[in-house]
């Protein structure tokens, strides 16, 4: 993480809860993510994504993060990053419970697809798209589709991306920095 703030790379990071870690410890996380933002503005987005047990794998007797722990972790998040970092958490690992989130201080909800499946959790099928709006529009917030950078590292910032990775980002995305054409490219998907 420390050589992408050096070498001037938009990055994304994150934490996995629910493997035996204690809160101190997600704390210390988030401290140390800070401290390399404050030192290289590059943390583009922090994920907390909550464990899920998994068949056929070391720890498949384990109990799933709790959505509680989750909650707590997010706005522990929130508060320790700042505005200035995007904070998401997977809406298909949440369940139902996934707009309070929103609460919490999340705003994105990542790599949502209504074209593919989540590879990582195939058993965690993503919110059908106008859920997933009208569940944030309710919450007071507009679901945008974004590129894999996010607009604060393109739109204005010539320091981020290579001239050529700049336009081609450019030329993809509205006056704002989020995908061109919106949701309504998406109208009809789940």
């Amino acid at each position: 993480m420390e050589l992408a703030g050096e070498l001037g790379i938009p990055f994304t990071t994150g934490l996995l809860i629910g493997i035996g870690e204690t809160r101190r410890e997600r704390i210390d996380a988030f401290l140390e993510i800070r401290a390399l933002h404050r030192t290289y503005g590059h943390i583009q987005e922090v994920i907390v994504q909550n464990f899920r047990a998994k068949p056929a794998t070391p720890m498949e007797e384990a109990d799933d993060a709790s959505a509680d722990e989750l909650l707590w972790t997010v706005a522990v998040g929130r508060i320790l990053l700042g505005p200035d970092v995007n904070l998401q958490v997977p809406p298909n690992l949440s369940a139902s419970d996934y707009p309070a989130y929103l609460d919490a201080g999340i705003n994105d909800w990542g790599g949502v697809s209504p074209l593919t499946i989540d590879f990582v959790n195939p058993e965690a099928p993503w919110p059908a798209l106008p859920d997933l709006q009208r569940n944030t529009r309710d919450k007071g917030f507009e679901l945008k589709p974004r590129l894999p950078v996010y607009p604060e590292y393109f739109m204005g910032a010539m320091q981020w991306l290579p001239e050529p990775l700049r336009a081609k980002a450019t030329s993809l995305a509205d006056e704002d920095g989020y995908v061109k054409g919106g949701m309504e490219r998406y109208a009809g998907r789940n």
